[in-house]
């Protein structure tokens, strides 16, 4: 039986490259067969990453099977899983977000989550001497990883970990970090032909806040004006994602890469309150700029209150 190794539903850079760097591991230097899937789409920054360095995008699969054996990569959130995970055979989880609970296995598992900025940080570890083995396109699919994750180490989830690694990658590939960075982010802003409702899906998770449920929404760019020009359809559009998501409220930031701030889109008291009592910020209209809000795991989720 072949492995499917998986991260979260709406793949971003980290849940688009790790399966890709485990299946490869598990195959290649475990012998035990292994595919990559994916929970949707690819984002534009993932999918970038794929074209670059050469990576066929993994099969996009809508479920798995009871019995079938799966690794999950990069979360360990059952909401953010496919229906029936829990019927799976859960193999092993790699991750580095909080521990949400809910996921059931057959039996003991290797369960790993480290407070790094990646998940693909953590593989290298577990890797040991064999991660000198990846071939170029997995080295890519790496870096590429940890950069996005990171946003070029400017996330306050950065470590000195993730920090030296890609440094190290970006050596044995002769890669300039800021260039490539700023092609991948390039990529990232590119969101023109996606419509209101894939933007605020396209980096969200839901979060239970004070007894109200939540989609929180991440535009990372470094062309802000973008979808900040699209403010009026989008919070429109809230009405709409909210109801069919099954929450009560959209929040969605846009956070500036470069400048190191995030818009948080105000539309309405509910959201006004959430801005006041979570960062202190005085709302005057439908956005409201926060300085220095850059990550949602670390700034943003912590922060949240009603």
């Amino acid at each position: 039986m072949t492995i499917k190794v998986f991260g979260h539903m709406a793949p971003d850079t980290d849940s688009t490259g790790a399966p890709l760097v485990w299946a490869w591991y598990l195959s290649e230097i475990r012998g035990t067969p292994a595919e990559a899937k994916l929970l949707g789409e690819p984002n534009t920054e993932a999918a970038f990453v794929l074209t670059r360095w050469g990576l066929d995008k993994p099969e996009i699969i809508g479920g798995v099977a009871a019995g079938e054996q799966v690794v999950i990569v990069d979360t360990n959130n059952p909401a953010e899983l496919p229906e029936g995970i829990n019927d799976a055979d859960i193999l092993e989880i790699i991750d580095h977000h909080k521990l949400v609970g809910g996921i059931e296995t057959k039996g003991p598992i290797n369960i790993t989550v480290r407070p790094v900025a990646c998940t693909v940080t953590v593989m290298n570890d577990l890797m040991g001497d064999a991660a000198a083995k990846m071939p170029e396109a997995i080295k890519g699919a790496m870096l590429s990883c940890i950069l996005s994750d990171t946003l070029e180490f400017r996330s306050p989830t950065t470590t000195e970990v993730d920090k030296a690694l890609a440094e190290k990658l970006a050596g044995e590939l002769g890669v300039n970090i800021p260039a490539y960075a700023a092609e991948m982010f390039a990529a990232k802003s590119d969101v023109s032909a996606f419509s209101d409702a894939e933007l605020i899906r396209m980096d969200s998770k839901k979060y239970e806040v004070g007894g109200k449920n939540f989609r929180v929404s991440v535009l990372e760019t470094t062309a802000p004006d973008i979808p900040l020009s699209r403010k009026d359809s989008l919070m429109e559009s809230f009405k709409s994602v909210a109801a069919e998501d099954g929450v009560d409220e959209v929040l969605l930031f846009v956070v500036d890469i470069l400048k190191e701030e995030a818009t948080l889109l105000v539309p309405n008291q509910t959201v006004k309150t959430v801005a006041e009592k979570s960062f202190g910020a005085t709302v005057d209209g439908d956005t409201v700029v926060l300085p220095g809000i850059m990550s949602r795991k670390k700034q943003i989720i912590p922060a949240l209150t009603l």
